[in-house]
This record gives C-alpha cells, structure tokens and sequence, in this order.
C-alpha cells in the first residue's frame, strides 16, 4: 500500500511543471456559451486524431460542457491573460464582453486565441478527483501564429526562446561602430542618386541592418535594425572569404537540401566571389511576399512555424538571385549587394542599394554594380584609417 502523499507538496512539486493555457468552450445544452480554463491538455493520438483534457469532477463548468455535443480548445496568446481570468472564475455571466465566433461545428472559437481545435466527445473516464476526457478532431487552425500563455508556480507568463533574442553582441557593437565611420559615404550615395542605401553585418545567422539613408524614390519596408536569416542563396555575399566549412554550413540551411539546389547555391556563391557583387532580379510583388514574410517572422517572435514562412518565400526568390543578365534586357531590380572588405576579427559587411527605378538594362545594373563595389572599397579603406 503507498504512503499518502501530501497534498501541498503535491502540488508544489507538480508546480515547477510549467503548462500551457487552454480554455475549453462549448454551446451547452441551454443553448448559452460555457468556458473552462485548463492547463492539462495534451495531444493524444494522430490515426484517429485524439485530444484529451482533465477536469476535476466537482467543475461546475465541466459539469454544463459536457452536455453539448461538440467542444473548442482554445490555446491562449500570451497577451491573453485578462481573457483568462476573467473565464476562471464561476460567475454565471463571465462569456460577458467576451468576443467569439462559431466554428465549422458551433463550438465558440474565441478572438485572439493562437489556436483552436474542434472535437466531440470519445470518451470519458473517471480518474481519482479528475476525469480524462478524449476527443475526437474534426477541424482546427492556427488563428494567430504568437507566443501562448503559460501557466508556472500560481503566474502566468510567456516563453523567451534564447535562441531567438537579440542580446547584445559584440561582433554587432563593433560593426554599428564600424558603419558610423562610413555615414557619410552612404548618405552621399542616397543623396546623389536617390536610391535607399544600407549597411548589412552577418551577426550569427542573421543579417543585420545596422546603417540606413534612404532617399529612394521607394519607400524602404525595413527598419534600422531589422534582422533577416540568412538563407541561400541570400547571404552569399558575407562567405566571398568564407572557409568552406563555413560554406558547408550555410548551404544545409536551405530549404531544399537537395544535392541539385546545393549546387545551384554554390554556384551562385561563386559568381558573387567573381562578380563582387549579387542583384536580385525580381517583381515586385514577390519581394514584397518576402518581406511580408520576414515582417511577421519578427513580430511573432520568429517562431518556427514564420520561419518555414519566410523560408518558402525566400525559395521563391531563389531563380531570381544573380541570373545571367542578358545585354539589352530590361530587367525589375529589387536591390544590388557588394561586400565590403572587413579585416580579420571584424565581422562580414556588405552594402546594398534599393529603390533603383527599373525597369533597367543590364548595361545600367552594371554601371550602378561598380559603382557600389567602388563605394565598399572606399567604405573599406575608411574603417582601415580609422582604426590604425
């Protein structure tokens, strides 16, 4: 027979578990909206396609949903935590105020929730104070790719991926220093030819936009500070003198991994080395697909679900990055990219002009590639002077 186990040092041993949030909805019989907040739900099966969550058998709540024929799982965003105590609590009235729609099924799906799973009921079990309730899948959705709310030791809170935040680094510090050393030579160049002019730094896996002018007749979408993966074929120009592990690992980041895009890769890699300098040949519309993508990739705090986002759109782009230009084509010119030669032990740079007017002659890309491959070797010489 075991030991009774006590009670508060249950829960307190349980309570450095951290547990998602959840509110499980439903019409009930009377035909009103009903609610409970849970932390115990979890996947249970894919073929057939189970949920299940844990109600203690004395819920009020429970006692009313399960009278309906179908449920909601409502994953709270982080940003959701009024919403949550507000449906925790056993007042009659709490769906007040409360903003939702019915699913495919009737189920109240609630605004703003991250996402939202549909069910009827499979089964459920007595368990000790609790009851495990299966349920079946007949519909769901991600309705707002954010971080959730997570419940731990009595607070709710919110997930910080580490790997995803922008602490201070010192390869960053020392290139934004570096880039304020070459203000002028870039603001001249906006100036002059009214183009958007920045400076990129390869910060980890990043590309970072650490200096900015921009007097380009199109209006520049990212901000000062806007970080980008860095996934082939874009990036190319920060591996110019790259060894080739370092190639090696840039090249697995792709997408498509297979043998036949590599080589695509490797060969664009190449031509930049030879070139100095990439351009991006592409319409419009789908630059600005790509940089709708990134937008939202950092606004949902670059969760993986945008990342495969923005790595679609940024596969889309790939026949467009340093084609063979044909002389005499006229060709849509999103941006032209040179290196800027660094020193060792400072991180890879680069320079990049957008906002030409297009469409352009090859001829003309070409006068405006040598043109910012003469600007990053000045920009070069600059920072070598000045740091002797």
């Amino acid at each position: 027979m075991s030991k009774a186990i006590d009670p508060a040092l249950f829960r307190e041993t349980l309570g450095h578990y951290p547990t998602g949030v959840a509110v499980v909805t439903a019409v009930a019989k009377d035909g009103k909206p009903v609610g409970m907040v849970v932390g115990t739900f979890s996947s249970v099966s894919l073929d057939p396609p189970l949920i299940a969550f844990f109600p203690a058998s004395s819920s009020k709540s429970f006692q009313r949903l399960r009278t309906a024929r179908t449920f909601a799982v409502n994953v709270l965003a982080a940003d959701q935590e009024p919403l949550c105590r507000q449906l925790a609590t056993s007042e009659a009235d709490k769906f007040n105020d409360v903003r939702w729609r019915p699913g495919p099924l009737g189920s109240p799906v609630l605004d703003g929730a991250v996402s939202w799973i549909e069910c009827t009921f499979e089964q459920i079990r007595e368990a000790g104070d609790h009851y495990i309730v299966l349920g079946r899948v007949h519909e769901l959705a991600v309705e707002r790719p954010t971080l959730p709310l997570l419940f731990f030791q009595g607070g709710y809170g919110q997930f910080s991926p580490g790997s995803f935040i922008a602490a201070p680094d010192p390869d960053l510090i020392q290139a934004a220093q570096l880039a304020e050393i070459i203000r002028h030579q870039v603001a001249d160049l906006s100036a002059e030819f009214e183009v958007n002019c920045s400076v990129l730094v390869k910060i980890g896996g990043d590309s970072v936009q650490v200096l900015a002018a921009n007097q380009g007749s199109v209006a520049e979408p990212l901000p000062l500070g806007h970080r980008q993966p860095i996934i082939p074929p874009f990036g190319a120009n920060f591996l110019v003198d790259a060894m080739p592990a370092e190639v090696e690992e840039w090249l697995r980041l792709a997408p498509d991994n297979s043998q036949n895009r590599r080589d695509l890769n490797r060969a664009l890699l190449d031509k930049v080395r030879e070139r100095g300098y990439s351009v991006l040949t592409a319409e419009p519309e789908l630059v600005q697909r790509h940089q709708a993508a990134l937008s939202a990739f950092e606004l949902s705090h670059r969760l993986p679900r945008q990342e495969r986002v923005v790595q679609q759109a940024t596969s889309e782009l790939a026949d467009h990055f340093s084609p063979d230009l044909l002389p005499g084509h006229r060709y849509s010119i999103a941006s032209v990219v040179a290196p800027i030669p660094t020193k060792a032990g400072q991180p890879p740079m680069a320079i990049r002009i957008s906002g030409l007017p297009t469409p352009l002659l090859t001829e003309q890309i070409e006068c405006w590639a040598r043109l910012l491959k003469r600007v990053a070797a000045t920009a070069a010489a600059a920072m070598d002077g000045a740091l002797r």
